[in-house]
């Protein structure tokens, strides 16, 4: 039975067309080389053996034309041209399909529809909105220890969109990948597996409702975190209604756009330059607004008092941001550090905590006595000083 199945295959191989064509080439090649040696075995004294036929074959063919062996028979000679003609062919066969190859790649890479290779701990970004390209540009700002080669864009976006990025000098060498980003197998093609960050936006690339693109939004976030558990995964949501499903969906931040157009629309209406305010603490500036900032180690378990006064920099301390980091470590760590107390009672009931666990949680101007857990980092504001 295997030894048919081998011969089917076999036969397979054998009948494709270009095999065909190769191995004809291939027995024409031979059949010269040897009417070449028995036709000047006895008449030219450079070709005395099957191998100084076979060297000279192999030198015409590939058009190098060494001219230390050279044949002085009448058949000789006419299979020497043969063989020049054959050559020229080959090598304008194989330049050809070359040519192609690269050309099709690069056709495919321009459209989206070239397979991610090699691309490990990158950032994803699923879906499209208007405004897309100044997003990239500042995500790469925020983002510096990310190149745009370690970028790859997941949407079905118009071509002219893609196209627009693709001139941006600074974005040219970002990724794309056209396709549905709530698809695994699509998702597959990005490599995701491997991916580091993914951000999720609310997709405007159709026509799609707002129950529909949150929709989509949640599936992805489920689809990706089944893929990688480990990925860090920002989801931005239209609707907040939808923002219990992507908690469940283990999303480590949660973006509801329509609930901070909102918020800044009631603090305007107060006529006190509020909206100015949260406007300059959101901005990408790096001379002012809020940060987060490492907390030493020696500090983690102590009291947030104690840290507090430690502080020697200018900028403003206003709390303290729990759980940061990646959902799933938090909550390995978390189930670890549950399970050491050997009292069953407490085990259950750290069990329920690490149940409800969340991450990324601001504690803002907490008391003297707070303590410091760890996975946790310090928010600071840092404002640039105005000279009068």
């Amino acid at each position: 039975m295997k030894i048919k199945k081998y011969f089917e295959k076999v036969g397979r191989f054998f009948s494709n067309s270009s095999v065909k064509v190769w191995t004809s080439v291939f027995a024409l090649l031979m059949v010269m080389m040897i009417v070449i040696f028995l036709s000047e075995q006895k008449t030219n004294s450079s070709i005395n053996s099957l191998f100084d036929a076979f060297w000279y074959t192999i030198v015409t063919v590939t058009t190098v034309g060494y001219g230390d062996i050279a044949p002085a028979s009448f058949w000789g000679r006419l299979s020497a041209m043969a063989l020049l003609l054959v050559g020229v062919a080959i090598f304008g066969a194989l330049s050809g399909k070359f040519a192609s190859f690269i050309l099709d790649r690069q056709q495919k890479k321009d459209k989206g529809l070239l397979k991610m290779t090699n691309m490990k701990n990158h950032l994803l970004i699923c879906g499209w909105k208007p405004g897309f390209e100044n997003i990239l540009e500042g995500m790469l700002l925020a983002n510096p220890e990310i190149p745009p080669e370690r970028v790859v864009i997941l949407n079905n976006a118009k071509h002219s969109e893609i196209e627009a990025i693709q001139a941006n000098e600074k974005l040219k060498a970002v990724n794309f990948l056209r396709g549905d980003f709530t698809d695994e197998d699509t998702l597959l093609k990005a490599q995701i597996k491997s991916a580091d960050r993914a951000l999720i936006l609310a997709d405007r690339s159709e026509d799609f409702s707002t129950l529909e693109t949150d929709s989509r939004t949640v599936l992805a976030v489920i689809t990706i975190k089944n893929l990688n558990p480990r990925i860090y995964c920002v989801a931005e949501i239209i609707d907040s209604k939808f923002e219990k499903h992507l908690s469940l969906a283990r999303c480590d931040e949660i973006i509801m756009t329509s609930d901070y157009e909102q918020n800044l629309l009631v603090q305007a209406s107060s006529g006190k330059g509020m909206s100015h305010i949260l406007r300059e603490l959101a901005a990408e500036n790096e001379n002012q607004g809020l940060f987060l900032m490492d907390i030493p180690a020696k500090f983690v378990g102590g009291s947030y008092q104690e840290y507090s006064k430690s502080l020697q920099n200018k900028d403003i301390l206003i709390g303290i941001l729990e759980n940061t980091g990646n959902f799933y470590n938090r909550r390995q760590e978390a189930l670890a550090e549950a399970q050491k107390n050997p009292n069953m009672e407490k085990i259950v009931a750290n069990l329920k905590k690490v149940k409800t666990l969340k991450s990324n949680i601001p504690v803002f101007n907490p008391p003297a006595d707070y303590i410091i857990p760890e996975s946790s980092k310090a928010i600071f504001i840092h404002g640039m000083t105005q000279e009068k």
